[in-house]
């Protein structure tokens, strides 16, 4: 298995590590869904998988209707997504996205963040050349596919790698082959159960036990913030 298996090994089990946080990303995601591309998922690719995604993560319907039509509403307020670059203690690379409708209030929250946690909040450009971006398709296992072979079907789509968990196909591809690569799955019947967007880090950074408990509360914080949509890091773990 390669990179991004490994990565999100590492990775799946503290992802929105509660209910209401997963509530709260999927509803700012399909705010800005529908704010780009229209309240109807026949007509809005990026909306269908997050209504689906919804379903997957047991977000009550009532709940996703309700975020679409806000989001049509003249009163619903824009958000934007900023991403803020930074560096944690011990010179670990710190990716923040978040998605906020008051842009002063979360760079001045993210930054007292880093500053209370020994890190800085660096410039854009500053950890980004860490990362690798990648979208990551989730879809359910079709009778008859292998997932090599159906590697080299998806050659065309920049995908980097492919591997089976738990009944379901994960691939990971370029992050500008989403609309291509999403088009294709529901073209050739797949059932997308989710796609998200990762950062994967080119190389990861060792720490001691006591120095990732350390980095964990900055960590926390970020994940507490309601503007916060992801945090990614180079931090190696087992």
């Amino acid at each position: 298995m390669g990179r991004a298996f490994e990565y999100r090994k590492a990775r799946k089990m503290k992802r929105w590590g509660s209910m209401a946080k997963t509530f709260t990303k999927l509803g700012k995601d399909i705010t800005i869904a529908v704010k780009a591309g229209g309240p109807d998922p026949e007509t809005n690719p990026r909306l269908r998988v997050l209504v689906q995604m919804s379903r997957a993560a047991n977000m009550p319907k009532e709940n996703v209707e309700r975020a679409i039509k806000k989001a049509t509403s003249k009163d619903q307020a824009d958000y934007k997504e900023i991403v803020y670059e930074g560096y944690g203690p011990f010179g670990i690379a710190i990716m923040v996205e978040t998605a906020t409708d008051n842009p002063t209030r979360t760079v001045a929250n993210v930054r007292s963040y880093f500053n209370k946690y020994n890190g800085s909040l660096g410039t854009s450009g500053s950890v980004d050349f860490m990362f690798e971006h990648q979208c990551v398709f989730k879809v359910k296992e079709k009778e008859g596919i292998d997932p090599e072979e159906f590697e080299l079907e998806l050659i065309d789509f920049g995908v980097d790698e492919i591997f089976t968990e738990d009944g379901e196909i994960i691939i990971y591809t370029e992050f500008s082959s989403y609309g291509a690569l999403q088009k294709y799955l529901e073209d050739n019947g797949f059932e997308i159960v989710s796609c998200e967007f990762e950062r994967i880090p080119l190389d990861t950074k060792e720490l001691t036990a006591e120095q990732i408990e350390e980095i964990e509360k900055l960590l926390a914080k970020f994940d507490d913030d309601e503007d916060v949509q992801n945090v990614f890091h180079n931090i190696k773990t087992e």
